[in-house]
């Protein structure tokens, strides 16, 4: 077995976000109102990567729900109202939290959810927890081969756009980032993979677009949740399994064989470690970031994950 990476910070620590008492009053009086009951505890979610305000509440009437809330002038209120519509037209197989009502109130957006009585996996991960992951991410792509929500972007099209990062590097219109000094070596192939993957990832169905170990819940029971659905997309669901199975390669785990009954072509898997290694370490590069101090780091870990579990398939000498 391959030694085990972790990350800096552990997934379930990485945001910094405002408490319940924080909030404006007026906008604490509005969602009150809305609630029916006066708000007495309030747990701030401690995973994610925004600044916005995130927490299990819990009223005088007893009860429970997950509050999202974010400025109007802050580009994620557009993404907290897409995913009240995505989540409200989700399969009922899809095991994901479903959004009970949104509001504007106080110049914010605000999104109540169901609360999952729950917790991200750790690293490294359970294969338990990993394999209900699985489960719950196929039955997922099963009931979205046909999408619920409309309009949805193409995956071909986001990765042209945005996860071409080795492509540009070895065009020298973007300088390298950081990473392992093979690299060099091997950047006409990382190019190539990255070329090749838009036709590769072509699909109809519809995609979570950003599965990861921080947007999975794990409830008392062992049940898996997939949350945060801000990023939807049409394309192979293959896709977000290699994704999620970057931190269970830094777990040391089979990744290759949790990746065979989902049938994804060689290339393809190796493209999107290709892409996703450029996305993640050069925006591990760009400086501080304004949304979370650690997301840095995150992205750091995630890149040169996703290279070595690359060079392995490969055979590249590291």
């Amino acid at each position: 077995m391959r030694p085990v990476s972790l990350p800096e910070i552990a997934y379930g620590a990485t945001a910094v976000r405002p408490d319940w008492w924080d909030l404006p009053l007026a906008l604490r009086a509005a969602i009150e109102e809305r609630l029916g009951a006066r708000v007495i505890a309030s747990t701030t979610a401690s995973g994610g990567f925004t600044r916005a305000f995130a927490a299990v509440v819990e009223t005088s009437a007893g009860q429970r729900a997950f509050l999202k809330a974010v400025a109007l002038t802050e580009p994620l209120a557009d993404g907290y109202a897409r995913e009240a519509s995505v989540t409200a037209a989700l399969p009922s197989a899809v095991p994901a939290p479903r959004p009970r009502w949104t509001l504007v109130a106080a110049d914010h957006f605000v999104l109540c959810m169901e609360a999952i009585e729950g917790h991200v996996p750790s690293l490294p991960w359970l294969p338990r927890e990993l394999t209900a992951a699985l489960d719950g991410w196929r039955a997922a792509a099963d009931a979205l081969t046909t999408p619920t929500t409309p309009g949805l972007p193409r995956l071909s099209d986001i990765v042209r756009a945005e996860l071409s990062w080795w492509s540009e590097i070895a065009a020298r219109r973007a300088p390298l980032p950081p990473a392992p000094k093979w690299v060099g070596a091997h950047l006409d192939e990382l190019a190539a993979l990255e070329q090749e993957l838009p036709t590769l990832v072509a699909g109809t169905g519809m995609l979570h677009g950003d599965l990861r170990i921080d947007n999975i819940m794990i409830d008392r029971y062992g049940h898996p949740w997939l949350c945060d659905w801000t990023w939807p997309c049409l394309g192979a669901p293959w896709f977000d399994t290699v994704t999620l199975l970057v931190t269970a390669y830094a777990s040391g785990l089979d990744v290759d064989g949790l990746l065979e009954p989902w049938e994804a072509p060689d290339a393809g898997v190796d493209g999107v470690l290709a892409a996703m290694s450029g996305y993640w370490l050069t925006r591990a590069a760009g400086g501080p970031s304004s949304a979370s101090p650690h997301s840095r780091q995150h992205q750091r870990f995630s890149g040169q994950q996703a290279l070595a579990w690359l060079a392995s398939r490969r055979a590249w000498r590291t």
